[in-house]
């Protein structure tokens, strides 16, 4: 009788998978295979790119998942409309996912962050991922007066969190506060007051960082210009609060503009700036890390999420 012969290939193949086929052969049984335990979904809690000279970091504070966002976005259109352009963009039109990020931008000689979340925890513990900490902070600016900005000026007991910083905010934006009552102010910013620098549109953080008046979502609310070595971006802060359906379509009513025919006309504005300019956006609420740009799209924008053009 004839032997068969292996190839050599065919050999290797079955002497490697004896030892893993042994032990089941032995016990009749396959193998268990241990599973890891799902975590759940995450980010990285910080992003960090170049510009020029400067360093721009975006910071992942805090997010939050709720439902009934028509309720916030898209007030002023029909439910089918909602979920019509809500599916055209792969989302839920009942559920939602927000994200805030504050910004740092490192100038070389100053480092500068925009607004500082909900609260303290979140982001320093962002800083701290970042390699950065508080008193290294050297200027903070207040893109407006709303919480989830101006939460983590100073920790639960009142301690400020940035002990080394001065701090800048729009002038109108903070006489409008301060002629108001408010808690959240009054506990976190108004124990700041005396290290406030105020600003009118068109004024200059330090060399390189402009004030832009954006107003309607507040009545003083700023964006910020960052150029550097002919590199610009714009920190828009709430001047558009979702990709799709603030970014997307300008009109739609967001339940947190103060003035809403207003806030849309400066979306407009801004947004049909960046697109012509083809400048770059950090955005406080747009999908982490918050860097992208936007492309004029029909009678609205087109939000074009940052890969690795701002790495370069």
């Amino acid at each position: 009788m004839t032997t068969p012969i292996l190839s050599r290939r065919k050999a290797l193949f079955a002497g490697a998978a004896l030892p893993l086929a042994a032990p089941a052969l032995l016990s009749g049984t396959a193998p268990a295979l241990a599973a890891a335990p799902q975590q759940g979904a995450a980010h990285a809690p910080f992003h960090r790119a170049k510009l020029g000279g400067f360093e721009v970091t975006t910071l992942l504070a805090g997010t939050r998942a709720g439902d009934k966002p028509q309720e916030t976005f898209g007030m002023n259109v029909s439910p089918e409309d909602f979920a019509a352009a809500s599916a055209a963009n792969f989302i839920p039109a009942d559920r939602t996912f927000n994200f805030f990020t504050p910004v740092v931008v490192n100038t070389g000689a100053e480092l500068v962050l925009f607004d500082t979340g909900l609260s303290a925890e979140g982001t320093t513990a962002a800083l701290a991922a970042a390699g950065l900490s508080p008193d290294q902070i050297d200027i903070v600016v207040l893109t407006h007066m709303h919480g989830d900005h101006i939460g983590g000026l100073s920790g639960e007991d009142g301690t400020a969190t940035y002990a080394n910083a001065r701090y800048v905010t729009g002038a109108t934006e903070h006489n409008n506060w301060s002629a108001a009552a408010n808690e959240t102010f009054d506990a976190k910013v108004k124990p700041l007051n005396d290290k406030f620098t105020f600003l009118d549109d068109g004024g200059a953080v330090v060399s390189g960082i402009t004030a832009m008046a954006a107003p309607g979502h507040t009545p003083g609310h700023f964006a910020y210009m960052l150029e550097s070595d002919g590199a610009r971006m714009a920190i828009l802060a709430d001047t558009t609060n979702h990709y799709v359906w603030s970014l997307a379509y300008p009109d739609w009513e967001v339940r947190f503009d103060q003035d809403k025919a207003q806030a849309a006309a400066t979306r407009r504005q801004m947004l049909g700036m960046l697109a012509a300019d083809r400048i770059p956006f950090a955005g406080y609420h747009m999908p982490f890390p918050g860097m992208g740009f936007v492309e004029a799209n029909g009678d609205g924008f087109r939000y074009v999420p940052a890969s690795y053009q701002l790495m370069l």
